[in-house]
């Protein structure tokens, strides 16, 4: 219990970087959304979702590397500090100059008409990328403080730059202003403004990183790389195939997608994926302190009761956060643009499949400390696969929705067999039978939710409430004498 109150107080202290700087860069959506419109909104989409499937493979897995390697503080600490951190600048240059190489590529595949748009893409996704080993190092030191106050920076000098254009500046320019503010505007550079806001923050972010960077001596040692990249590459693979899994239909849509207007399909998609971040907020910031938590624990003698407690907790809270979504998204929609509202249906379905992304992180706990990441490839592999397939399948036959069912359906996939292999090889005997019942009590409540119709939202409000507390007020009375009889 003590161990899980360990990782309780520093999954709050990360999730207070994550989750704020996150739940943030959230409520952008209030400005981007009406500033950016549909189509515009679709084309940010689209670049954010090439950069984290890129950013996965540029960091070559190496932070989960790191973490396996230097998780105890042995003589080749600074070893394995110095060449992940060169290995990783050298993925950085590489790609640079190679990005340079094939700039008419790039642009043709973004469907821009000017080359600054792909600068930016290819700079923020550098800056990020040689963020990577320094944030982890923070973590493995566990200096939650710091690592918070650097990320909230870059996060907040992102946010003021978006205020000062497409609140400031946008307004004065739409009230027919002559001040210096309204005409440095120009809505047709809306998603400029907002990849130059994310550029500078990235930029500042790295530069703060600076001193630790320079603390280390980069350094390649072969044998040791040798060692990094065996255990990191099958990493890289399941980062890289999760990655595809999450953002393949963003990628998808505008391609597939049966309506006249792709793009801003894909912007109201992913406008209505940003409602569900408080899901990817709370899976987030519990993987910052879960991963390097879970290694220092694995030789422990009750390390898998360890991991079934964990994950049954994770599954309250991730059950508290689904409801609280559903229950109040008559509320949370006012944080888009009306013309995004047609998508909101497909919440539920994303919420569900981000629950099972989490489970799935947690369960993935056995090939990771056994060193059998050959597992995860397979897993992470199938559920690549299915998303892919699906999206291909039901894309030009439902639309969007048929994007957010085939995430549902992987996730599910990829969880039976990640669970069935964990059994041959480490098993860990969660509680099932109280997982099940907190599972259909929360959908029980959601299925009420769904099937009622009041048309006083207040009341409608109350009644949800009412629900969700009675949820916490279950899990709560079960926990707590489930702790008694243990003490």
């Amino acid at each position: 219990m003590n161990q899980i109150k360990k990782l309780a107080g520093q999954t709050v202290i990360y999730g207070l970087s994550t989750m704020l700087g996150r739940f943030l860069n959230y409520l952008l959506i209030i400005i981007h959304t009406p500033a950016l419109k549909p189509f515009l909104y679709g084309k940010l989409t689209f670049f954010y979702s090439n950069t984290a499937i890129f950013l996965a493979l540029l960091t070559l897995g190496m932070e989960t590397g790191f973490f396996r390697f230097a998780s105890k503080k042995t003589e080749e600490y600074n070893k394995v500090l110095g060449t992940s951190l060169f290995t990783i600048i050298s993925t950085s240059t590489i790609f640079i100059i190679s990005s340079f190489l094939l700039r008419n590529q790039w642009q043709s595949y973004f469907e821009v008409d000017n080359y600054r748009l792909v600068i930016y893409f290819v700079l923020i996704l550098s800056f990020d990328v040689l963020s990577a080993i320094p944030f982890a190092k923070l973590r493995i030191d566990e200096r939650p403080i710091k690592f918070m106050f650097i990320k909230l920076t870059g996060i907040g000098i992102n946010i003021l730059i978006n205020l000062f254009y497409l609140v400031l500046c946008r307004m004065l320019y739409e009230a027919g202003s002559s001040s210096f503010f309204a005409n440095i505007y120009n809505p047709k550079l809306a998603l400029d403004y907002v990849l130059i806001a994310n550029l500078i923050g990235s930029g500042i972010t790295l530069l703060i990183l600076l001193p630790e960077i320079l603390k280390v001596k980069p350094q390649l040692d072969f044998d040791l790389l040798k060692r990094l990249l065996k255990y990191s590459f099958p990493i890289l693979l399941i980062g890289l195939a999760g990655q595809l899994n999450d953002q393949i239909d963003k990628i998808l849509i505008p391609k597939l997608i049966n309506h006249p207007n792709p793009m801003e399909q894909l912007g109201i998609y992913g406008a209505n994926f940003k409602l569900s971040v408080l899901m990817v907020l709370f899976i987030q910031m519990f993987r910052y302190a879960a991963e390097p938590f879970f290694f220092k624990n694995s030789e422990s003698s009750d390390a898998k009761k360890l991991y079934a407690d964990v994950m049954n907790y994770f599954v309250i809270f991730g059950l508290i956060i689904f409801l609280g979504v559903v229950f109040y998204i008559d509320i949370l929609k006012y944080f888009i643009d009306k013309e995004f509202w047609e998508g909101l249906y497909v919440i539920p379905v994303l919420l569900i499949a981000k629950l099972l992304f989490g489970i799935l992180f947690s369960l993935s706990i056995w090939y990771k400390v056994t060193d059998k990441t050959k597992y995860g490839i397979l897993i992470a592999g199938i559920g690549a696969i299915i998303t892919v397939v699906l999206n291909i399948l039901l894309l030009p036959k439902i639309g969007y929705l048929g994007s957010a069912i085939a995430s549902l359906i992987s996730y599910a996939t990829m969880l039976g067999v990640s669970y069935y292999l964990s059994t041959k090889h480490y098993l860990i005997k969660y509680n099932f039978k109280k997982l099940a019942f907190y599972v259909i009590i929360a959908f029980g409540m959601f299925g009420i939710n769904r099937i009622i119709h009041i048309e006083n939202l207040i009341i409608f409000l109350c009644i949800n409430t009412i629900m969700l507390l009675t949820f916490i007020g279950i899990a709560y009375y079960k926990e707590i004498n489930l702790l008694k009889n243990e003490n």
